[in-house]
């Protein structure tokens, strides 16, 4: 099957031809460095690195580059609230950045450019802007004219009239602007010095870079005039991404990305993530456990702490570009979700040694070519469709758990050894092309009831795997006969039962506990 990716300049999707056979150049959007991650920094990073690592999955040589945004007014403000300066205030939330990626399990890019070490490329870029009518002087500041660019918009869709003014990334007043500005749609590509503010020398006088030029400039520096993959969020996509378009081609006459891809927000408990409504919530704070469902009621209980790869399986149990809504429940759901699959990824650490298997060496194995690789290849290949793909990896755990449990209670399994030991060594390969990270031999935070319990009984729900079945044929059997509150009411009833049902498109239900 062929790789598919939704394109938002297009929008719609099509078939994925890197520039070069075999080789991709991605660049993503990476933060501005004044404050911490929060849940919505952690669901684009990880979207991006999950992109990331199925490219070189199916074979592709990729060099992914994020940039940091280190030249900011909120970066100046931080460093005058602490008395400090840019680069002391840029460089710790740099280093705190890595902390939190790293505890995601998230690959380190080829290459962090800064704003501030590619001055040259930007004041470059701004002279051949210049040079070929597409940027003008105005006091100091240098502006971009957009009514110059006929494509401006083909991005975002907006037409010029719908751009607001200081659209640059700076603080500015309007009036002030307005007064330089040829057109009010006109966005900054330099800024001029103002008093106490870091600032570079340049033909216009000293200054420094607006927001959209650095990343134009950057991509250039980093990966060339045209790229394959040009990411980031959805709130991007107008003005910077539109800027970006604007900037790179009207200076190079080459399309700056054959592919743009945008994640959607992350919601809290419905409504827009912001410090104003106390539901601000920092991936820190979420492993950490000081966290609640609802932080603006005072006193609340603090949720426990999240395991890192939980937070990876919340992320993909939407597809990257459906809008996803933090609440206590789904991230319990993700919580029981990770913990059954993270039983089942060390089944061969618990049972192999009985079974006589060489763990070292079927690690290293490849992958075993089987109807459940090709269904969850076919879901990714589908625009990275982790729903469906999770879907089949919980198949597979649900397979792993029920000869865990035979060979608890006979000693050994009903399956072929050679047969299981392929289930289990796929659903750890398949685990790694999601980047959920998994330390062998058995975690201690696994625990496994002595042989004279059930592990039905143990895990998650009381129901058996045969129940389940007998009542997911019921709930279908009622929505057959248009009876949709017995379904209803059945869902609800395995729900509560720990058990989450995923309808799929050809009319079979895939079930997993958590």
């Amino acid at each position: 099957m062929t790789l598919t990716l939704y394109n938002s300049l297009t929008r719609r999707e099509s078939p994925f031809e890197p520039l070069e056979p075999g080789k991709v150049r991605m660049y993503c959007c990476g933060v501005t460095v004044y404050d911490y991650c929060h849940v919505g920094h952690a669901r684009a990073y990880i979207v991006w690195d999950m992109v990331r690592r199925y490219l070189m999955w199916r074979g592709y040589d990729v060099r992914y580059v994020q940039n940091f945004t280190d030249i900011d007014d909120k970066i100046l403000d931080r460093a005058r609230e602490t008395n400090s300066t840019m680069e002391a205030v840029a460089q710790r939330f740099i280093d705190e950045y890595f902390v939190d990626m790293d505890k995601l399990n998230i690959l380190r890019a080829d290459e962090y450019p800064r704003a501030t070490h590619t001055m040259d490329g930007i004041k470059r870029l701004i002279h051949e802007l210049e040079n070929k009518g597409y940027a003008y002087a105005s006091g100091g500041d240098v502006y971009y004219n957009v009514r110059q660019f006929a494509d401006y918009g083909k991005l975002s869709g907006r037409k010029l009239e719908e751009m607001q003014a200081g659209a640059s990334g700076r603080l500015e007043t309007a009036e002030i602007e307005a007064q330089k500005k040829q057109d009010s749609s006109d966005f900054a590509l330099w800024k001029s010095a103002k008093p106490g503010e870091p600032a570079w020398d340049s033909s216009w006088g000293k200054g420094r870079p607006g927001w959209h030029i650095e990343c134009s400039a950057m991509v250039r520096d980093c990966l060339g005039e045209t790229i394959d993959i040009h990411c980031g969020g959805s709130d991007l996509t107008f003005p910077h991404h539109e800027n970006e378009i604007a900037q790179s081609e009207a200076a190079t006459g080459k399309s700056l990305a054959n592919y743009w891809m945008h994640n959607a927000f992350v919601t809290v408990n419905g409504k827009k993530m912001s410090k104003s409504l106390h539901n601000f919530i920092t991936i820190r704070d979420l492993l950490d456990g000081n966290w609640s469902g609802d932080t603006a009621l005072e006193g609340s209980q603090k949720s426990k702490a999240v395991e890192p790869m939980a937070v990876r399986l919340f992320v993909f149990m939407a597809q990257y570009r459906s809008q996803i809504d933090f609440t206590e429940e789904a991230i319990a759901s993700a919580k029981n979700g990770w913990h059954t699959l993270e039983e089942s990824l060390v089944f061969g650490s618990v049972h192999g040694p009985q079974l006589g298997w060489d763990l070292d060496k079927i690690l290293k194995l490849p992958i075993v070519e089987s109807e459940a690789v090709q269904q969850f290849r076919a879901a990714m290949d589908d625009d990275f469709n982790t729903p469906n793909a999770l879907a089949v990896m919980f198949e597979l755990a649900k397979e792993l758990r029920r000869e865990s449990n035979i060979i608890v209670h006979g000693g050994k399994t009903e399956m072929p050894s050679e047969v299981l030991q392929q289930k289990w060594q796929n659903l750890v390969k398949l685990a790694r092309v999601l980047g959920f990270s998994i330390s062998f031999p058995l975690s201690a935070t696994i625990r496994l009831p002595p042989p004279s319990f059930s592990l039905e009984l143990e895990i998650i729900s009381g129901l058996t795997d045969e129940e389940i079945e007998v009542m997911i044929q019921q709930r279908k059997d009622a929505r057959k006969s248009k009876n949709f509150a017995e379904g209803d009411r059945i869902r609800n009833e395995l729900k509560d039962n720990g058990i989450t049902l995923i309808d799929q498109k050809d009319g079979t239900t895939i079930w997993h506990r958590g």
